[in-house]
Order: C-alpha cells, then sequence, then structure tokens
C-alpha cells in the first residue's frame, strides 16, 4: 500500500464514498428526527384543531358562534381559542388590483389566540379588543406582502388597517403564517364579519386528548356533529417525518450500491495485486510460507485497505451530516451504531472482496510464481 499508495486510494475511495453516504443517510434523518421531537416538546401534541365539513347536501358548513365557548366547557379542556374566515382580501395598498390576494386570508381573531398555539410575536404586539384598524401579519404575509416591521398599513376591503404585530413561524398552525389578522370585534364592525369561527384550536390534556377529540365535534355542533372535522395538527408533522424516512430508505439503498461498487473496486485491485506479485509470492514460498501465511497477506491487505477506506467514509459521512444539520438549525445527531457499524461493514467487505484473490495467491506453487 505504501509503494503504491495513489492506487491505495482510488480503491479505498469507492469504499469511503459508499459508507459516507450510508452514515449521511442515516445521520440526517436522525438529526430531523430529534429536531422534529424537540418541536415538538416544545409545542406540544396536545393541540387539537376543529373546522367545519360539509352538509349532506355537499354545501360548506358552519361552525356555531358559540363554538369556542362551548369547546371550553369540556373537562379535560386547558384553553380554547379561534379564527373566523371574513372573506376578505389585503393589498400592499390602494393601487394594487383588487384580484391580486398573494393566497393570504383575511381573519378576525381573539386576544388569546397565540397562548394556545404556542406562538410568539416577532414584532410589535397582537391583536386586543380595542375597536381601531389595526392587523397583524403571519410571518409569510409579511413576507409576500413586503413588511418588515410595525407602523406600516395594508388596505383591507376600501380601509387602510395599520400593522401592529408580525408572528414568527407557527409550525403547528400553518394557515396562520399566511394569514392577516384582525381583531374579533373590528372584524364584526368595519369587515361584515358574521361571527362564525373558522377553525376551533383546543388545548387539552395530554392525558385525555384522545378522550377530547372524540367528543369535540358533538360539542361544538350538538345538532350536526358530522359536520365538524377534528384533527391533530402534531399527526401532520408526524407524516411528514415519515414521508421523509421514506426518501431516506431510497438514498440507503443508493449508498448501499455505492458500497457494492467499492467492494468490487477492492477485489480488481487485489486480482491485479495478485498477478503483479507472483514473484514475491513464488519468492516467500520458496523461503518456506505456508499457504495459510501467503492467504493471510493478501486478506488483512484488502481488509486494511477498506478499513481506512470506511474510517475516511465514516468522518465524510458525520461531516457531511453536521454541516447540513447546521444549515437547517437541527441538531446534529450521529447515531453510535452508525459509525462503528460503517467501519464494521466496510472491513467485511473488504474481507469478502479480498477472499478469492487470497486464496487464488495461496494456491501458486512456488515453481509456477517464478517461472
Amino acid at each position: 500500500m505504501r509503494t503504491k499508495p495513489m492506487r491505495a486510494v482510488l480503491s479505498a475511495l469507492g469504499i469511503a464514498i459508499g459508507i459516507a453516504a450510508v452514515v449521511a443517510v442515516i445521520g440526517i434523518p436522525a438529526s430531523s428526527a430529534k429536531a422534529l421531537s424537540d418541536q415538538l416538546a416544545t409545542l406540544g401534541t396536545n393541540l387539537l384543531r376543529a373546522e367545519p365539513g360539509q352538509t349532506f347536501g355537499g354545501q360548506d358548513a358552519k361552525l356555531p358562534k358559540t363554538a369556542v365557548g362551548m369547546a371550553k366547557r369540556i373537562g379535560p379542556v386547558t384553553s380554547a381559542s379561534g379564527i373566523g374566515k371574513t372573506g376578505k382580501s389585503v393589498r400592499r395598498n390602494d393601487h394594487v388590483d383588487e384580484n391580486e390576494t398573494s393566497g393570504l386570508g383575511v381573519f378576525a381573531a381573539t386576544p388569546d389566540l397565540l397562548d394556545v398555539l404556542g406562538g410568539h410575536v416577532r414584532d410589535g404586539r397582537f391583536v386586543d379588543s380595542s375597536p381601531f384598524p389595526a392587523v397583524v401579519l403571519g410571518s409569510v404575509a409579511a413576507t409576500r406582502l413586503g413588511i418588515t416591521g410595525t407602523g406600516g398599513q395594508v388596505w383591507i376591503d376600501g380601509q387602510w388597517f395599520t400593522v401592529v404585530g408580525i408572528l414568527d413561524p407557527m409550525p403547528l398552525a400553518p394557515e396562520i403564517e399566511r394569514s392577516v389578522l384582525v381583531g374579533w370585534e373590528t372584524a364584526t364592525e368595519r369587515l361584515a364579519f358574521d361571527g362564525h369561527p373558522s377553525t376551533v384550536y383546543v388545548r387539552a390534556k395530554d392525558t385525555a386528548v384522545e378522550a377530547v377529540r372524540n367528543v369535540l365535534g358533538p360539542t361544538l355542533n350538538p345538532q350536526q356533529p358530522n359536520e365538524v372535522r377534528v384533527a391533530r395538527p402534531s399527526d401532520a408533522l408526524a407524516a411528514k417525518q415519515l414521508t421523509e424516512t421514506a426518501y431516506s430508505g431510497l438514498f440507503l439503498g443508493l449508498g448501499g450500491v455505492a458500497l457494492l461498487v467499492g467492494g468490487v473496486g477492492v477485489a480488481n485491485t487485489m486480482v491485479i495485486s495478485v498477478l503483479e506479485r507472483r514473484r514475491e509470492i513464488g519468492l516467500r514460498r520458496a523461503l518456506g510460507a505456508t499457504r495459510r501465511q501467503v492467504r493471510g497477506q493478501f486478506l488483512a491487505e484488502s481488509v486494511l485497505l477498506s478499513g481506512l477506506g470506511g474510517l475516511v467514509g465514516v468522518l465524510i459521512g458525520v461531516a457531511v451530516t453536521a454541516g447540513y444539520s447546521a444549515s437547517q438549525n437541527w441538531p446534529a445527531e450521529i447515531p453510535l451504531p452508525a459509525v462503528l457499524g460503517g467501519v464494521a461493514i466496510s472491513m467485511l467487505v473488504g474481507a469478502i472482496a479480498g477472499a478469492y484473490p487470497a486464496m487464488r495467491a495461496a494456491r501458486l506453487s512456488p515453481t509456477e510464481a517464478l517461472a
């Protein structure tokens, strides 16, 4: 390996790439899962969301005006709030085409909404019960409207509304990120809001989430409980993580293919090494080396070559995982079995790849090798 370092490096490179791919494919989803776990631990998995479904006639249903109050009466419910769809659109100013909505909705909101959702105001304050024309923008809404701070104004239904707050991202309620929130009373007086909530958010005790989920529909709308859809936002995040895990399985297969190619490369290198070193093999056999010793020499070289490639691959895989996790603001999670297994697998591949060349070298007789 020292006399022909370039060939050794190129042979080990295939193993290194395969192991790096395997380690990164295991490490990156593990980091994503850890980030999701930390996020859910912060946001909580006890949030439920209720929305109106459809009537038997296929029409859009409505939640009763008393829906939020009824939700708070459920024993294990710790807090509840809601938003209401006003049907109005928002524009940056009165010169923008009225059909240009930027994909944003205008919703009525109560002051306790952020407490229920676990949200935070990035700049300014949240809506209150005052009748003044003020709005709070979700993080995506602020970006699309080109607003970076409070004090500006937006145009809603022929009226100017002052931006008093901008929210941080809200993973459990992404619809809020794309919303412009107006106080409940303000929306009723200025935007002809009918008072029916379009979404009710409920926080329940951790031990009673499923029980609350089962009774939430009949409680919010006793006359038509089938017209209420109840969802658990944390389930959507978990489903997203499951999808990412499925994709990681595909890349894990590609890493295995790269490892297989690397093993073939090592085997090819060892076969060539046996052909090139026939005289050396013959001389060693003539000086008394047994077949077992010759076989062990070539097998050890193959395992060492693959082991070094695996070690380099592990280091590359760890570096890729740490770099990608840092770019996504995730905690880097490197499973120890992936690190140890990467080196072990590479050595196993080396043993398998070097078995045939080692046996071929051991079968050479001294006279044949020296001829």
